[in-house]
Protein backbone atom coordinates (compact mmCIF):
# COMPACT_ATOMS: atom_id res chain seq x y z
CA UNK A 1 0.00 0.00 0.00
CA UNK A 2 1.81 3.13 -1.09
CA UNK A 3 -0.54 5.68 0.32
CA UNK A 4 2.82 8.53 0.24
CA UNK A 5 3.42 8.08 -3.27
CA UNK A 6 4.53 11.53 -4.28
CA UNK A 7 5.63 12.78 -0.43
CA UNK A 8 9.24 13.41 -0.28
CA UNK A 9 11.31 12.98 2.94
CA UNK A 10 14.55 14.87 3.30
CA UNK A 11 16.40 12.65 6.31
CA UNK A 12 19.65 14.42 8.22
CA UNK A 13 19.49 12.00 10.68
CA UNK A 14 21.71 8.89 11.52
CA UNK A 15 21.89 5.25 13.45
CA UNK A 16 18.40 4.71 14.50
CA UNK A 17 15.83 7.18 15.86
CA UNK A 18 15.88 9.08 12.37
CA UNK A 19 15.96 6.71 10.11
CA UNK A 20 13.62 4.62 11.69
CA UNK A 21 10.84 7.65 10.61
CA UNK A 22 12.12 7.61 6.96
CA UNK A 23 12.23 4.18 6.78
CA UNK A 24 8.33 4.31 7.35
CA UNK A 25 7.55 6.63 5.02
CA UNK A 26 9.77 5.18 2.34
CA UNK A 27 7.76 1.33 3.23
CA UNK A 28 4.91 3.49 2.31
CA UNK A 29 5.95 5.19 -0.79
CA UNK A 30 6.98 8.09 0.12
CA UNK A 31 10.34 9.41 -2.21
CA UNK A 32 13.05 9.46 1.10
CA UNK A 33 16.10 10.93 0.87
CA UNK A 34 19.06 10.11 3.06
CA UNK A 35 21.82 13.18 2.87
CA UNK A 36 25.00 11.75 4.38
CA UNK A 37 28.48 13.51 5.24
CA UNK A 38 30.85 12.42 3.38
CA UNK A 39 33.78 13.69 6.20
CA UNK A 40 32.03 11.17 8.34
CA UNK A 41 31.61 8.48 5.88
CA UNK A 42 28.02 8.77 6.19
CA UNK A 43 25.85 7.21 8.82
CA UNK A 44 28.04 5.72 11.32
CA UNK A 45 26.21 2.48 10.78
CA UNK A 46 27.37 1.50 7.65
CA UNK A 47 30.64 0.68 9.60
CA UNK A 48 28.48 -1.48 12.90
CA UNK A 49 29.25 -4.63 11.80
CA UNK A 50 29.21 -8.18 12.89
CA UNK A 51 32.55 -10.78 12.48
CA UNK A 52 30.68 -12.59 9.89
CA UNK A 53 30.02 -9.65 7.93
CA UNK A 54 31.97 -8.33 5.03
CA UNK A 55 34.11 -5.49 6.05
CA UNK A 56 34.87 -4.00 2.76
CA UNK A 57 31.18 -3.62 2.12
CA UNK A 58 29.70 -0.39 2.59
CA UNK A 59 26.89 -1.29 4.51
CA UNK A 60 26.09 -2.76 7.68
CA UNK A 61 23.27 -5.46 9.14
CA UNK A 62 22.39 -2.77 11.33
CA UNK A 63 22.37 0.15 8.74
CA UNK A 64 19.99 -2.34 6.46
CA UNK A 65 17.62 -2.64 9.14
CA UNK A 66 16.54 1.56 8.60
CA UNK A 67 17.52 2.68 6.16
CA UNK A 68 16.21 -0.03 2.86
CA UNK A 69 13.74 1.57 0.30
CA UNK A 70 15.34 5.21 0.12
CA UNK A 71 18.01 7.04 -2.05
CA UNK A 72 21.23 8.44 -0.60
CA UNK A 73 23.39 10.96 -1.48
CA UNK A 74 26.49 12.30 0.10
CA UNK A 75 26.54 16.29 0.98
CA UNK A 76 28.73 18.28 2.96
CA UNK A 77 26.45 21.15 4.02
CA UNK A 78 29.67 23.42 5.05
CA UNK A 79 30.21 23.33 1.07
CA UNK A 80 28.62 26.40 -0.95
CA UNK A 81 27.97 24.05 -3.47
CA UNK A 82 26.77 21.14 -1.70
CA UNK A 83 24.01 23.33 0.23
CA UNK A 84 22.95 24.57 -2.76
CA UNK A 85 22.21 20.87 -3.84
CA UNK A 86 20.94 20.98 -0.24
CA UNK A 87 18.43 23.57 -0.59
CA UNK A 88 17.36 23.14 -3.88
CA UNK A 89 16.06 19.62 -1.99
CA UNK A 90 14.72 21.51 0.42
CA UNK A 91 12.46 23.75 -1.80
CA UNK A 92 10.94 20.54 -3.38
CA UNK A 93 10.21 18.39 -0.39
CA UNK A 94 7.36 17.95 2.30
CA UNK A 95 9.26 16.77 5.08
CA UNK A 96 12.66 17.08 6.45
CA UNK A 97 13.61 14.92 9.47
CA UNK A 98 16.99 16.05 11.55
CA UNK A 99 18.73 14.66 14.48
CA UNK A 100 21.88 16.80 15.33
CA UNK A 101 23.93 17.77 18.58
CA UNK A 102 22.95 20.72 19.93
CA UNK A 103 24.12 23.85 17.79
CA UNK A 104 24.89 21.39 14.78
CA UNK A 105 21.56 22.29 13.06
CA UNK A 106 22.42 26.28 13.19
CA UNK A 107 26.06 25.87 12.49
CA UNK A 108 24.83 23.83 8.98
CA UNK A 109 21.92 26.01 8.13
CA UNK A 110 19.99 23.14 8.66
CA UNK A 111 17.69 24.67 11.95
CA UNK A 112 14.40 25.34 11.36
CA UNK A 113 14.57 28.81 10.89
CA UNK A 114 17.02 28.40 7.98
CA UNK A 115 14.93 25.83 6.82
CA UNK A 116 11.53 27.59 6.79
CA UNK A 117 13.39 30.47 4.91
CA UNK A 118 13.72 28.36 1.84
CA UNK A 119 10.48 26.24 1.96
CA UNK A 120 7.36 27.64 4.69
CA UNK A 121 5.55 25.13 4.05
CA UNK A 122 8.04 21.93 4.97
CA UNK A 123 7.47 19.82 7.64
CA UNK A 124 10.14 20.22 10.31
CA UNK A 125 11.05 17.17 12.58
CA UNK A 126 13.93 16.98 14.95
CA UNK A 127 15.30 14.82 17.18
CA UNK A 128 17.26 15.42 20.55
CA UNK A 129 18.55 13.42 23.61
CA UNK A 130 16.92 15.98 26.05
CA UNK A 131 14.95 18.21 24.73
CA UNK A 132 15.65 21.33 22.18
CA UNK A 133 17.33 23.39 25.06
CA UNK A 134 19.64 21.15 26.32
CA UNK A 135 23.28 20.91 25.52
CA UNK A 136 23.61 17.46 26.40
CA UNK A 137 24.01 14.71 23.74
CA UNK A 138 22.67 10.90 24.31
CA UNK A 139 22.65 7.72 22.46
CA UNK A 140 19.84 5.23 23.30
CA UNK A 141 22.18 3.20 26.29
CA UNK A 142 22.30 6.49 28.27
CA UNK A 143 18.19 7.16 28.12
CA UNK A 144 17.22 3.49 28.77
CA UNK A 145 19.45 4.45 32.16
CA UNK A 146 18.26 7.79 32.65
CA UNK A 147 14.88 7.23 32.17
CA UNK A 148 14.26 4.51 34.52
CA UNK A 149 14.10 1.14 31.98
CA UNK A 150 17.37 -0.25 33.05
CA UNK A 151 16.29 0.32 36.34
CA UNK A 152 13.30 -1.74 35.88
CA UNK A 153 14.80 -4.10 34.07
CA UNK A 154 16.87 -7.69 35.07
CA UNK A 155 16.46 -10.07 37.55
CA UNK A 156 16.21 -9.46 41.40
CA UNK A 157 19.30 -9.09 43.19
CA UNK A 158 21.20 -8.72 40.17
CA UNK A 159 22.83 -5.20 38.53
CA UNK A 160 20.60 -3.14 36.30
CA UNK A 161 20.16 -4.56 32.24
CA UNK A 162 19.90 -2.53 29.11
CA UNK A 163 17.30 -4.02 26.16
CA UNK A 164 19.31 -6.00 23.61
CA UNK A 165 17.59 -3.61 21.22
CA UNK A 166 17.47 0.57 20.91
CA UNK A 167 14.13 0.64 22.48
CA UNK A 168 14.12 4.18 23.36
CA UNK A 169 15.28 4.95 19.66
CA UNK A 170 12.45 3.37 18.32
CA UNK A 171 10.10 4.66 20.60
CA UNK A 172 11.11 8.43 20.35
CA UNK A 173 10.69 7.36 16.00
CA UNK A 174 7.08 6.38 16.47
CA UNK A 175 6.31 9.77 18.49
CA UNK A 176 8.00 11.61 15.70
CA UNK A 177 6.22 9.84 12.74
CA UNK A 178 2.97 10.57 14.52
CA UNK A 179 3.69 14.18 15.13
CA UNK A 180 4.82 14.37 11.21
CA UNK A 181 1.29 12.80 10.80
CA UNK A 182 -0.41 14.87 12.57
CA UNK A 183 1.52 17.94 10.67
CA UNK A 184 0.88 16.43 7.70
CA UNK A 185 -2.74 16.30 8.06
CA UNK A 186 -2.84 20.26 8.96
CA UNK A 187 -0.98 21.26 5.99
CA UNK A 188 -3.60 19.28 3.72
CA UNK A 189 -6.08 21.58 5.68
CA UNK A 190 -4.10 24.80 5.94
CA UNK A 191 -1.54 24.53 3.33
CA UNK A 192 0.88 25.43 6.40
CA UNK A 193 4.45 23.57 7.42
CA UNK A 194 5.17 22.59 11.00
CA UNK A 195 7.96 22.38 13.40
CA UNK A 196 7.45 19.27 15.59
CA UNK A 197 10.25 17.98 18.04
CA UNK A 198 10.36 14.86 20.56
CA UNK A 199 13.36 13.79 22.80
CA UNK A 200 14.75 10.57 23.49
CA UNK A 201 14.44 11.66 27.36
CA UNK A 202 10.60 12.45 26.80
CA UNK A 203 9.57 9.35 24.54
CA UNK A 204 11.42 6.87 27.42
CA UNK A 205 9.71 9.04 30.22
CA UNK A 206 5.94 8.87 28.61
CA UNK A 207 6.57 5.14 27.68
CA UNK A 208 6.67 4.24 31.56
CA UNK A 209 2.96 3.52 31.18
CA UNK A 210 1.57 1.36 34.66
CA UNK A 211 5.37 1.70 36.23
CA UNK A 212 4.90 5.37 36.08
CA UNK A 213 1.24 5.27 37.45
CA UNK A 214 2.30 2.56 40.02
CA UNK A 215 4.97 5.11 41.86
CA UNK A 216 2.69 8.24 41.04
CA UNK A 217 -0.33 6.52 42.50
CA UNK A 218 0.70 4.53 45.13
CA UNK A 219 4.37 4.98 45.94
CA UNK A 220 5.83 1.34 44.49
CA UNK A 221 9.02 2.22 43.26
CA UNK A 222 9.42 -0.97 40.51
CA UNK A 223 11.92 -3.79 41.00
CA UNK A 224 13.39 -5.88 38.72
CA UNK A 225 11.60 -9.16 38.26
CA UNK A 226 13.01 -10.45 35.58
CA UNK A 227 9.70 -11.00 32.59
CA UNK A 228 7.35 -10.97 35.52
CA UNK A 229 5.03 -8.00 35.22
CA UNK A 230 3.78 -5.86 38.34
CA UNK A 231 0.74 -5.57 38.34
CA UNK A 232 -0.40 -9.14 36.74
CA UNK A 233 0.43 -12.77 37.97
CA UNK A 234 1.32 -15.01 36.22
CA UNK A 235 2.09 -12.37 32.97
CA UNK A 236 5.52 -12.80 31.44
CA UNK A 237 6.67 -15.55 34.04
CA UNK A 238 8.61 -18.56 32.53
CA UNK A 239 9.18 -21.68 33.19
CA UNK A 240 11.12 -24.55 32.09
CA UNK A 241 9.22 -27.34 31.00
CA UNK A 242 9.99 -31.58 31.76
CA UNK A 243 11.06 -31.85 28.33
CA UNK A 244 13.19 -28.99 29.07
CA UNK A 245 11.45 -26.37 27.08
CA UNK A 246 10.70 -22.78 27.82
CA UNK A 247 7.31 -21.40 27.99
CA UNK A 248 5.58 -18.39 28.98
CA UNK A 249 2.45 -17.35 30.58
CA UNK A 250 0.38 -14.43 30.00
CA UNK A 251 -2.76 -15.12 31.78
CA UNK A 252 -4.93 -11.77 32.17
CA UNK A 253 -8.07 -12.13 33.71
CA UNK A 254 -9.36 -14.83 36.82
CA UNK A 255 -11.15 -16.87 34.36
CA UNK A 256 -7.97 -17.69 32.28
CA UNK A 257 -6.29 -18.67 35.64
CA UNK A 258 -9.56 -21.33 36.56
CA UNK A 259 -9.53 -22.48 32.80
CA UNK A 260 -5.47 -22.81 33.22
CA UNK A 261 -5.52 -24.65 36.15
CA UNK A 262 -7.47 -26.77 34.69
CA UNK A 263 -5.71 -27.60 31.89
CA UNK A 264 -2.81 -28.78 34.25
CA UNK A 265 -4.83 -30.46 36.58
CA UNK A 266 -4.03 -27.88 39.42
CA UNK A 267 -7.91 -27.86 40.08
CA UNK A 268 -7.57 -27.21 43.55
CA UNK A 269 -5.20 -24.36 43.05
CA UNK A 270 -8.64 -22.54 41.72
CA UNK A 271 -10.74 -22.29 44.76
CA UNK A 272 -7.96 -21.58 47.20
CA UNK A 273 -8.25 -17.34 48.42
CA UNK A 274 -4.72 -16.59 47.79
CA UNK A 275 -5.03 -17.34 44.56
CA UNK A 276 -8.74 -16.87 43.70
CA UNK A 277 -8.05 -12.92 42.05
CA UNK A 278 -5.45 -11.03 40.52
CA UNK A 279 -4.75 -9.12 43.52
CA UNK A 280 -4.49 -12.34 45.47
CA UNK A 281 -2.00 -13.75 43.27
CA UNK A 282 0.48 -10.54 42.89
CA UNK A 283 0.80 -11.00 46.64
CA UNK A 284 1.45 -14.62 46.86
CA UNK A 285 3.06 -14.84 43.31
CA UNK A 286 6.48 -16.55 45.23
CA UNK A 287 4.24 -19.11 46.46
CA UNK A 288 2.51 -19.70 43.57
CA UNK A 289 5.25 -20.05 41.12
CA UNK A 290 6.39 -22.86 43.36
CA UNK A 291 3.57 -24.51 42.69
CA UNK A 292 3.09 -24.08 39.11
Amino acid sequence: MKIFKGLRVLELSSVLAGPSVGMFFAELGADVIKIENPLTNGDVTRSWKLPAENPECDISSYFCSVNWGKKSIALNLEEIEDYKIFSKLVKISDVITVSFKFGDDKKLKADYKSIKKINSKIIYAQITGFGIDDERTAFDAVIQAYSGFMFMNGLPLTDPLKMPVALIDILVAHQIKEAVLLAYIEKLKSGKGSFVECSLLQAGISSLANQASNYLNASIIPERKGSDHPNIFPYGTTFLTKDKKHILLAIGNDKQFKTFCNLIDKKEEINRQKFSTNFERVKNRDELKEIL
